[in-house]
């Protein structure tokens, strides 16, 4: 039965409950709202969040190539491209011709920011198979944001206006992806916000059914998502991380589902404490005390493991690690601080018509949940051996599966720079679509270019302009499909033979060489980062349960699921969505959610049963411990399955595959998992689970389980 004693107010946490549930508690939560929304006013805005992700890191060498060519003439400016073809897809007549040459001509009419005497470009380039033409504009490198969205969009217009029916225009390169970037995340978030919170709301009506009740939970997670974006723009100012579209989307989503998760938790524990303590305030008391440990060390968890990825090379990786944990220090704050006050505040009638009273049925001794458990923990070897094979099933779909997309994959929503960019590569050769950079030191350029000019795979290498500090750049054309594998080996044996050029130091750029330095980081940081996380977790665990071989078993288990649901995932986005890999970052990214997130509910599922043994023994425990936490884990698992599911309304394929894949291993872990495994795993081992602890003090043999009720 759930204690009535009074709370021994000795501990930190006794007196931590009584300031929060106390009659003047109301206090508290104002001062922290007032708190807030002042912080949030002097912070202002999040101007990157327009921007897509930083994925290149400072000491690739493409990251230098881009530093040195600031060095350059021209480094001011860079080229949107004009792409023209016909409706028909027939060859462009010289009436055509001259129609693309007045678009150009329309174009460099526009404002472009550019300096006075900068080049207009070479004319007119049309295709070996005269289907397609292109033409080079200089736009200011500058501009960026909705700055750069309105220049490209004038541009566009420009090269339509007066154009010919039967042709067709696209405006690509740098530029053009840059503003259609923005123009993608312009207002997603919002979208995102709103899509989220109507979500959750729904969920939490259909959890508590209360027409009250979920009010407050979602205006206090609500109000805590905008302050950790206002945190986040601080720490990104602060620390010259970047708080893009993708992280703040990413944030928005843990902190709205991490605080809805500790919400239930708590609300399902007050409602217990309701049942035997019919002082409201002594009740909520009593639930923040038991549930507050097991809330804190779910939330220190899943920080600590974000953590890990300050250690990563993708500067985008860094940033979410650092910004996500900052809005999840939030999200606990005002789930412990703000929460328990206002239920206070508002008393029993917030769970009307529902309401808690002392005598109706405690759900450790009956229910379904009850039911459940108590039959897993019966038949543990069988159970076991179908859930294990379940789940090793799933984890196969991980074989063969690709990782890497180009930069023309990495949108799920069509964009005229990406459609522009695909017409280009069909109709010129593939390495003229966007040539390579090379840039090496000038006193050494004749060897240089022979080096070039021999490496396999390169169809030309065209100097391209010297700077006053001592460096020539080269535009290399090569013969492969942009972000295929076989490009990634023509540009590393570009490095390979520029390389050995004496004193040269020579330097390979452009967008290919970007993709490979990008997902060679990705490659490094997974098999740096994941055993980190493992680490974190295990320690985490070692801890808050004071026994070693119950962390060993919950670590490899949701090992096991997450693997299970990455494997699942990756089918999914391929054979169903259609796309063509995973990218390079989501790996990485749904292993550190579906550990630390499957941690997250394992403790909260484990420390009840660890506070459950003393009087009950290791496998009657778990069984109560189930049965008590079951509605709420299943609750809070659908709401952050759900709440990851809506980041697929972001436009970047990343984020769709991510909200997959998670969303799939938050539902293994809650209804498999939490569920099956692990009772059975703890009705099989028994009370050494807690060795070298010697937590249940009254163990008793297997058969001697305590009789189901109800």
């Amino acid at each position: 039965m759930v204690t009535t004693n009074p709370i021994d107010s000795r501990t930190p946490w006794d007196r931590f409950a009584a300031v929060v549930t106390g009659r003047r508690s109301w206090l508290v939560a104002l001062v922290i709202l007032i708190l807030a929304g002042s912080a949030m006013g002097l912070i202002g805005n999040n101007d990157s969040e327009g921007k897509a992700p930083q994925s290149l890191p400072a000491s690739a060498d493409s990251a230098q190539v881009k530093d040195i060519l600031e060095e350059f003439p021209d480094a001011d400016v860079a080229p949107a491209v004009l792409v023209v073809e016909r409706v028909d897809g027939a060859p462009l007549t010289p009436a055509d011709q001259q129609s693309v040459a007045a678009a150009r001509e329309q174009m460099l009419a526009v404002d472009r920011s550019v300096p006075a005497g900068t080049p207009a470009g070479p004319p007119v380039i049309m295709s070996p198979d005269g289907k397609a033409a292109i033409s080079i504009v200089p736009v200011n490198t500058d501009l960026s944001g909705f700055e750069l969205t309105d220049l490209i969009d004038e541009l566009r217009s420009a090269a339509d206006d007066g154009l010919p029916a039967d042709l067709k225009t696209y405006v690509t390169g740098g530029p053009a992806f840059g503003a259609d970037t923005a123009n993608a995340f312009s207002g997603a978030n919002t979208t995102l916000l709103a899509v989220t919170a109507l979500v959750v709301a729904i969920l939490l009506i259909v959890t508590y059914r209360s027409p009250t009740l979920w009010l407050i939970p979602l205006l206090v997670i609500a109000f805590a998502d905008r302050v950790a974006n206002s945190i986040g723009i601080w720490l990104a100012d602060l620390t010259d991380l970047s708080f893009d579209g993708s992280t703040a989307g990413i944030t928005s989503v843990l902190v709205f589902g991490a605080g809805t998760n500790y919400a239930l938790l708590l609300i399902s524990r007050y409602r217990e404490e309701l049942r035997a303590e019919p002082d409201h305030r002594i009740a909520l008391r009593h639930a923040v005390r038991h549930a507050g440990p097991a809330i804190l060390a779910s939330n220190a968890t899943v920080v600590l493991a974000l953590l890990t990825l300050l250690f990563a090379v993708l500067p985008s990786t860094r940033s979410l690690g650092v910004l996500a944990a900052a809005g999840l220090v939030v999200a606990v704050l005002f789930a412990l601080v703000v929460l328990p006050p206002l239920l206070a505040l508002f008393g029993t009638r917030v769970f009307w018509p529902f309401v808690p009273k002392v005598g109706d049925p405690v759900p450790t001794e009956g229910g379904v949940w009850f039911r459940i458990a108590g039959g897993v923990s019966r038949h543990p070897i069988r159970v076991l051996g179908i859930s294990l094979t379940v789940l090793i099933a799933c984890a196969l779909g991980l074989a063969g599966a690709d990782i890497g997309l180009s930069q023309t994959e990495q949108f799920r929503v069509s964009s005229d720079s990406v459609d522009g960019y695909d017409v280009l590569a069909e109709h010129f050769p593939p390495g003229q679509a966007d040539p390579t950079t090379v840039v090496a030191k000038t006193a050494t350029a004749e060897q240089v270019q022979v080096a070039i000019d021999n490496t396999d795979g390169v169809v030309s290498g065209t100097e391209n302009g010297q700077s006053d500090t001592g460096w020539t750049q080269w535009s290399v054309v090569i013969d492969a499909a942009p972000g295929s594998q076989q490009a990634f080996d023509i540009i590393e044996g570009l490095r390979s033979a520029t390389a050995d050029v004496p004193d040269s130091e020579a330097l390979v750029g452009g967008s290919d060489a970007e993709a490979l330095d990008t997902q060679n980081a990705a490659t490094t940081d997974r098999f740096v980062i994941i055993p980190l996380i493992l680490a974190v977790v295990f320690i985490i665990l070692i801890v808050f349960l004071r026994a070693l071989v119950a962390p060993v078993v919950l670590v490899a288990t949701t090992v096991l699921s997450t693997l299970a649901a990455i494997g699942v995932g990756s089918l999914i986005s391929e054979h169903i969505f259609g796309f063509p890999a995973l990218d390079d970052n989501v790996p990485l990214y749904a292993f550190l959610f579906l550990v630390a997130l499957g941690i997250d509910y394992t403790m909260f599922l484990v420390i009840r049963a660890r506070e459950e043994t003393p009087g009950h023994g290791t496998r009657n425990a778990i069984v109560r411990a189930v049965a008590s936490t079951g509605a709420v884990i299943t609750s809070a698992g659908i709401v952050l399955a759900a709440v990851f599911c809506v980041l697929g309304i972001l436009p970047l394929i990343t984020l769709t595959q991510l909200g997959i894949i998670v969303g799939i291993g938050i539902l293994l872990d809650t209804f498999l998992v939490r569920t099956v495994v692990i009772p059975a795993i703890f009705s099989l081992i028994g009370p050494r689970i807690w060795w070298p602890g010697n937590v249940d003090t009254q163990a008793r043999p297997h058969s001697q389980l305590e009789p189901l009720s109800n």
